[in-house]
């Protein structure tokens, strides 16, 4: 059976009755916090975020990114600057800590989730950093009194199942590649060959995809955007050719036809009856954005997709085991009655 996803919930900013709000509430009224401890994080490493690469990353437009960054500017009193040189912002002198902000309570619970949702990396080489950085990010709130993250801690909790192991060392380098704009080397190993191959990219994009790092980057040698597992890439070096990413580059259009990881050409419309049991189940959870689901007579439905056809897609099917009955298209019906029986034949007797 397919496993849960791990939950999401959103940043939500408490705003002032509209009476009390005055004239210049929009200059007043801040944007969530975690975007703006994320752009100190981000420089206080070394990096120069800028509008457009937060805006991929937190899925909202620049002129957000920009208002966030003109209130920790203007109201919080950070040094920011522009610098043209490395296309995006940093500190002017050295800033010891991220000034305090008042928390709403929804903001407190989402940096808990936050919190909770590293416990998936204990005892991997991201456990140490990733603990120290939240530490840094949460002491002032902890110091100053305003809650305890580990007597919360005891109402949310994450079971990660099936998570990949990582190499920091090639996470850091492919990240310090991509956040300055340099190509990397690395060996990669394909799952459909014995050996590795060099490949030589034009990093864009760092995504966590069903527990799994992936890197998104453009291929010199086959001209092609391309998508690379962490866990099969080694080696990697940063090399000094600089590169500037497209500005319609964008991952969220990119795999927007896509199940999960695979990235796909073009859709196809995908029918799936589900029994009553399964029918139940995929009611509680949006598979896709394009699912649709139609119920039929006796408890059991129709789930409609439009996604590409791709592996990840018929490992899920496959998941849901004598539950589920693909209906179109048949070239999918073909391919998941062929692994069927060869999964059949390995248990013959």
């Amino acid at each position: 059976m397919p496993r849960p996803d791990v939950p999401e919930l959103p940043l939500v900013l408490a705003k002032p009755p509209l009476a009390k709000r005055g004239m210049n509430a929009r200059s007043k009224s801040r944007p969530p916090v975690a975007r703006m401890l994320r752009i100190h994080e981000l420089i206080q490493e070394g990096g120069h975020p800028n509008c457009f690469s937060l805006a991929d990353e937190f899925e909202v437009s620049a002129k957000t990114i920009q208002r966030d960054i003109d209130f920790m500017r203007d109201q919080l009193r950070l040094p920011l600057e522009y610098s043209a040189l490395n296309r995006g912002f940093y500190y002017t002198r050295k800033v010891s800590s991220f000034p305090r902000i008042a928390m709403t309570e929804g903001e407190i619970v989402a940096l808990l989730v936050a919190q909770k949702a590293l416990e998936q990396y204990q005892g991997s080489v991201f456990e140490k950093p990733l603990k120290a950085a939240f530490d840094k990010m949460t002491a002032q709130l902890e110091d100053e009194g305003t809650f305890s993250f580990k007597e919360l801690g005891q109402a949310i909790s994450f079971r990660p199942v099936g998570f990949a192991i990582q190499e920091l060392k090639v996470f850091e380098t492919l990240s310090k590649a991509l956040l300055h704009g340099r190509v990397v080397e690395f060996d990669y190993h394909k799952l459909q060959s014995a050996k590795t191959e060099r490949r030589r990219i034009e990093p864009y994009h760092l995504g966590c995809i069903d527990n799994q790092w992936y890197l998104i980057g453009h291929d010199l040698v086959r001209r092609k955007i391309r998508t690379f597992a962490l866990v099969r890439l080694s080696r990697p070096r940063m090399m000094k050719q600089m590169f500037t990413r497209p500005a319609d580059f964008s991952v969220s259009k990119m795999m927007s036809e896509s199940f999960s990881a695979f990235e796909t050409p073009k859709p196809s419309r995908v029918i799936i009856r589900l029994d009553p049991f399964a029918a139940r189940l995929a009611a509680e959870r949006v598979w896709h954005k394009s699912q649709k689901i139609k119920s039929l007579p006796g408890g059991a439905a129709e789930l409609t997709l439009e996604v590409g056809l791709a592996p990840d897609l018929e490992n899920w099917i496959l998941g849901w085991g004598n539950h589920a009955k693909v209906l179109e298209p048949h070239a999918l019906c073909e391919r998941i009655a062929a692994i069927a029986r060869s999964m059949a034949l390995q248990y013959a007797v």
